[in-house]
């Protein structure tokens, strides 16, 4: 069984829960986002958590332990934030927008395994098919709820949603030279906001539309 590290610091060895906090959130996560898994390194994750290496797999054990982590806690942040979500689409996609931008080393993860696992098998997969499982299940829900058309494939939706809501992040450059604003720019983010609070309008069934239009 591994000993805590002869070299850790007294306030690591007092807080052991605060230490795997600052490893995870403020210096695996930021690496990983910055350098994807391969390119990341421990040593650097291990100087930007102030500990040192053998303290980080003390904790996590090797560099996979603490990627696999970082993606359950990220899960379980974001399927909070789900849960939170306003159930009416209209609000909803500009909600999605704003944790987008607030969530930006997410989506930079996200790019780099795009790259880097290609099609093969996804760390955390098969909670993340339940996760997404779920999202297919809300709306199925709001189909039947009458907030949005019947004719629209559940999946299909999705994927539409998740894509309006991340690609202006995911892009940068492409925002930019499409409307002259960079993502961060709190005058794209209302813009984008109000756009697509009328783009999920037209999502929703003729009935839905009317009211809403004559409201």
């Amino acid at each position: 069984m591994l000993t805590a590290p002869r070299h850790a610091s007294r306030s690591s060895l007092r807080d052991p829960e605060r230490t795997r906090g600052r490893i995870l959130s403020a210096a695996a996560l930021r690496e990983f986002a910055a350098k994807g898994f391969a390119g990341a390194r421990v040593a650097r994750i291990a100087r930007r958590a102030r500990v040192n290496k053998r303290m980080l797999y003390h904790y996590f054990g090797n560099k996979d332990d603490l990627f696999r982590e970082i993606l359950s806690r990220k899960l379980g942040e974001r399927m909070a934030w789900a849960s939170a979500a306003p159930e009416d689409p209209s609000e909803g996609l500009a909600y999605w927008s704003q944790m987008a931008s607030r969530d930006t080393d997410w989506v930079r993860l996200m790019q780099w395994e795009a790259l880097e696992a290609s099609s093969g098998v996804l760390s955390r997969e098969a909670e993340r098919e339940q996760a997404s499982g779920w999202a297919l299940d809300q709306v199925r829900a709001r189909h039947a709820a009458g907030l949005l058309a019947d004719d629209l494939d559940a999946a299909p939706t999705l994927l539409s949603m998740v894509a309006l809501t991340t690609f202006p992040v995911a892009f940068p450059q492409i925002t930019r030279l499409v409307t002259g604003l960079a993502p961060a720019d709190p005058q794209f983010q209302k813009q984008h906001a109000d756009f697509l609070r009328h783009f999920a309008r037209r999502l929703g069934p003729v009935a839905h539309q009317e009211s809403t239009l004559n409201a």
